[in-house]
């Protein structure tokens, strides 16, 4: 087989596995405008009534999926912050700060990455419940403030970073919050885009947490939202593929955006100690 074959199969391939993956992507979203009981056949049900925006009309008034939406970009958001912030500290001390035990501690931290995170929410819930935070944002919140991955992740890019660019820095009187800010952290950049993303994505789609931690209807995040939708509208299809691509379109979105610099970190993250 000459290299032009195999190229020609190669991205043969590609095409086919992509259209596997696109297909329930694009039936979603085709029947997410479907007229009501039109999801079974979807080519028969727009040739007679054409496309319709009823579901999203009822999402968005009937259902109120605004406040929820709001909700849980509001987390997302919130809680991409505070672990790009935290975990970016965390990993760039990990890698490039002596301080007693720190490789003791770095191998403590990635050993929890065993434990199912399951396992820690019931502890975790009685931990909120005495200090009062059951039911709120702030509670919701905990679980992202920082995480093992997060810190590992950084500290392996940061691992990459050269000391003598750091040393130039305190010999000219940088103290150390300046070097991060003005040095590391324009450096960082690629792999924090990348810790964002994760971040945003895992928040917004979580559901076991904020069902675990949220009892008031009005705090509910998108997926708990669309739980209790499936439970009351179980036979409306439409109206749930509605619903799924409400849920999906933003982190698309988000990921088309910034597909650069995340392929950027995950592709120049090291692995050296």
């Amino acid at each position: 087989m000459t290299r032009a074959l195999r190229v020609a199969a190669l991205h043969a391939v590609l095409v086919a596995a992509a259209a596997l993956t696109l297909a329930p992507l694009v039936w979603m979203l085709a029947a997410s405008f479907a007229p009501a009981g039109g999801a079974d056949d979807l080519v028969a049900s727009f040739a007679r009534r054409g496309a319709t925006l009823a579901h999203y009309r009822t999402l968005f008034g009937q259902l109120d999926l605004a406040r929820t939406l709001a909700n849980s970009a509001g987390l997302a958001a919130a809680a991409t912050a505070i672990a790009v912030s935290v975990n970016g500290m965390a990993g760039y001390a990990f890698a490039k700060l002596r301080f007693a035990g720190r490789d003791r501690i770095f191998r403590g931290l990635l050993a929890t990455l065993v434990i199912p995170g399951q396992i820690g929410m019931l502890p975790l819930f009685l931990l909120l419940k005495e200090l009062g935070l059951v039911n709120t944002y702030a509670g919701v919140l905990v679980p992202s403030l920082a995480s093992v991955f997060g810190i590992f992740l950084v500290r392996q890019y940061a691992l990459s970073i050269p000391q003598s660019l750091l040393d130039a820095a305190r010999v000219d009187g940088a103290g150390e919050l300046r070097i991060f800010a003005q040095v590391v952290l324009p450096l960082l950049r690629p792999i924090l885009v990348t810790l964002a993303i994760f971040t945003f994505l895992g928040t917004w789609n979580d559901f076991l947490w904020p069902l675990v931690i949220l009892t008031d209807d009005r705090l509910y995040t998108l997926p708990v939202a669309l739980a209790n939708l499936l439970g009351e509208h179980v036979q409306d299809v439409e109206l749930m593929m509605a619903g799924a691509v409400v849920t999906v379109a933003p982190v698309v979105l988000l990921f088309a955006a910034l597909q650069r610099q995340y392929v950027r970190g995950i592709v120049t993250t090291g692995l050296r100690e």
